[in-house]
């Protein structure tokens, strides 16, 4: 086992790492830019080493700077949190070089996966359903016209490289590809050096389910249950859930196989997720596969029970699965809420500042992973993230009404946090049927023309909505509704389709 490991990352991620160590009996070195020299992450690791100044790009991003600082304190080992250089395979190579063991999969492997072509074109060897598109990259609008025509319209274009959204295009008709291809192209190039594109048929309602797989370097590999990550801004999720409201057994064991499949065509070892787009007839197609811990791991390892950090240092350090897929069991249900520093009603700018005061919520079933305290400060360099709020229940309904209560606890001042966008998307008879999409943000939420949000008057309503749950003597029809809510509900007080 080793004896100290480098954490090549920051904020909650960091943190939550280093408590994986410490589980582990293993000393933990922090890495830090200038404006992270008071972050909670270095507080609470071992050894700490400045790498630079604020800007991730001549800091957390520079490769010789962590491997210097992972060589300086004697780590044997470096985690890559996600994010920064966690699919990076130029850095996993560069770990291995300088003697250094990268928890996470080969740099082989990553290189695969992280480009969508040749990831795509493994899945198809491997017997792994894909959404209808090009194997090769398109080069230009006449061939995009006649992909488009064979496949038929709405496409997606998209960027070969990199994620996010970036380089991603939907295209309705003819008329539109010529500036779709050529704007794909660009933004493609300028975020990841890489102007590649291909196409692939648009799914117009899709839901977005992943498996979490983990494989060891002795040959197991196993699933270990989906993650419903429909709710979605810009390609950005933004509340994940476990298990999904759409997946039963049967399709839980369909998708953890293709996902197996997939981890095994490219020679996978450690964590990963294989991402699928998936339709209410529970057909599934492959997306990608992110090769590093998610963001969301945590809803997972509160259903199974699995401590996915220890086992992904476990794992790097030669070990064999302690489990075997016999032994996944899924128990109950659990709903992360990504708590930001930023502003719906100005189309989520990013607020930044001092958290002058910080208070997480608790209680039963109440998870916060987070890389902040009070008089933290929320910087314009980075992310603005100030935790993972979980929460978790013997239900769905349970784990919902838990979060609710956790929201409401959740006391931050000093920046504009999304903790009322989150209680009016939990509250939404939509999400409580589990009736979920990609684009369930979209058509729901919309700001003023005069960029005012509602959000107070629809938290209002839901107050009164809960009230009446609770006493049971109000008549919904007695609820006056909010002149212009951002949220267009599909429901109106006293229908049958009201909230269940």
């Amino acid at each position: 086992m080793f004896k100290k490991i480098l954490i090549a990352n920051r904020g909650e991620i960091a943190v939550r790492v280093i408590r994986a160590c410490r589980d582990l009996d293993i000393k933990s070195v922090a890495v830090f830019s200038e404006a992270d020299r008071g972050a909670l992450h270095v507080r609470l690791a071992d050894e700490a080493y400045a790498i630079g100044p604020a800007p991730s790009s001549e800091s957390y991003l520079v490769i010789d700077k962590i491997i210097k600082a992972a060589i300086d304190s004697g780590a044997e080992a470096v985690h890559p949190g996600y994010g920064f250089l966690a699919e990076n395979s130029n850095f996993a190579e560069a770990c291995r070089r300088a003697g250094l063991i990268f928890i996470g999969p080969t740099p082989s492997a990553i290189k695969l996966l992280g480009d969508k072509m040749t990831a795509r074109t493994a899945m198809i060897k491997a017997g792994v359903p894909v959404v209808p598109g090009t194997e090769k990259p398109v080069d230009d609008e006449k061939q995009a016209i006649a992909i488009a025509k064979e496949i038929g319209f709405p496409i997606l274009i998209k960027a070969a490289a990199g994620g996010g959204g970036k380089g991603m295009r939907v295209v309705n008709d003819d008329s539109e590809i010529k500036s779709a291809v050529r704007g794909a192209k660009s933004e493609a190039k300028s975020a990841f050096g890489d102007d590649r594109i291909y196409i692939e048929k648009y799914l117009a309602r899709p839901r977005h389910v992943e498996i979490q797989i983990i494989a060891d370097s002795h040959g197991n590999c196993v699933y270990l249950g989906e993650r419903e990550c429909s709710i979605q801004r810009r390609h950005q999720k933004v509340i994940e859930e476990a298990p999904s409201p759409l997946v039963d057994q049967d399709m839980r064991k369909k998708m953890g196989q293709a996902a197996v499949a997939a981890a095994r065509a490219a020679g996978y070892v450690n964590a990963g997720t294989v991402e699928f787009l998936a339709d209410d007839k529970k057909d599934f197609y492959f997306l990608e596969v992110n090769t590093r811990l998610q963001v969301e791991h945590p809803v997972t390892e509160m259903v199974t029970g699995i401590d996915l950090a220890v086992e992904q240092i476990l794992i790097a350090a030669g070990e064999k699965l302690s489990f075997s897929q016999d032994d996944i069991v899924i128990e109950g249900h659990a709903i992360e809420c990504r708590i930001y520093a930023e502003d719906p009603s100005s189309d989520f700018l990013p607020s930044t500042g001092l958290l002058r005061s910080y208070h997480e919520p608790a209680g039963p079933g109440i998870r916060v992973d987070s890389g902040v305290y009070e008089g933290a400060e929320i910087s314009v360099y980075y992310d603005p993230m100030i935790s993972k709020l979980l929460a978790y229940g013997k239900n769905r309904k349970q784990a919902v009404s838990r979060m609710l209560r956790a929201l409401d606890e959740y006391r931050i001042s000093g920046v504009t946090t999304n903790i009322d966008f989150h209680k009016t998307i939990l509250v939404h008879p939509e999400f409580a049927a589990g009736r979920l999409s990609t684009h369930f943000i979209k058509e729901y939420y919309q700001v003023k023309e005069d960029g005012i949000s509602a959000l107070e008057e629809a938290a209002a309503l839901t107050a009164v909505i809960a009230e009446h749950e609770a006493r049971n003597t109000l008549s919904l029809s007695s609820v006056k509704k909010p002149e212009a809510s951002p949220w267009k509900l599909s429901w109106r007080p006293g229908c049958e389709s009201g909230r269940e």
